[in-house]
């Protein structure tokens, strides 16, 4: 029977490695990488089944990574495996079309039986936060949490870079486009956010999940 194909991403070597050895031995593991520029490019070329992933990773998070990816590929399962017990980063996980969500500790118990519900079309959750999950999903939105879904795609790829300490140049050149659109979505992105400085901006980068402290 031919073993499922398992994408890896998370930016320590160390986690890797120790998912390799994990899940090796009933998955076939077709390739592993660091960023989520790298997830994205890795994701288009392998076509895994499943793909397991850290939402903290350097140039593009985990959650904006998904977000792209199923926007070009809808079968791939995506299973997060996070240090981050927060009900927040579960919902935007999922609304970013995730199939799971296993904190890291929690992965030798866990990311198996997370994996075999995704590949079954289903959704597993760690059961530390599926009560806090639940309750956020009845709370429905906040204004702050509105407002932030206001801003695109590209302009959150900008503010995570920006976050990471990257110049308007420096941007420009991962992303392909000019200096001067670099800084139009930072500004507009500003007065969407009523943000006025840089420091805010990464601190709503981090309260926002998108990059972490």
């Amino acid at each position: 029977m031919k073993k499922p194909r398992v994408l890896l991403a998370d930016d320590h070597k160390i986690v890797i490695e120790g998912l390799k050895n994990l899940l090796g031995g009933e998955f076939e593991i077709v390739g592993s990488v660091e960023d989520g520029r790298a997830l994205v490019d890795q994701a288009a070329t392998l076509h895994p089944d499943v793909i397991v992933a850290d939402i903290s990773m350097p140039q593009l998070n985990g959650i904006e990574a998904a977000r792209q990816i199923k926007k070009t590929d809808k079968n791939i399962k995506i299973v997060f495996l996070t240090m981050h017990p927060d009900a927040t980063y579960a919902a935007n996980a999922f609304e970013a079309g995730a199939s799971g969500f296993v904190l890291k500790h929690s992965a030798p118990s866990e990311l198996m039986t997370a994996i075999h519900e995704a590949m079954k079309g289903r959704t597993y959750v760690t059961p530390l936060i599926a009560g806090d999950l639940i309750r956020t999903y009845q709370e429905g939105g906040s204004p702050e949490k509105d407002l932030f879904k206001k801003i695109s795609p590209r302009q959150r790829e900008i503010l995570q870079l920006l976050a990471e300490g990257k110049s308007g140049k420096e941007i420009a050149s991962i992303l392909n486009i000019s200096a001067r659109t670099v800084e139009f979505h930072k500004y507009k992105m500003m007065e969407q956010l009523h943000i006025k400085t840089n420091s805010e901006l990464v601190q709503y980068a981090v309260k926002h999940g998108i990059i972490s402290v």
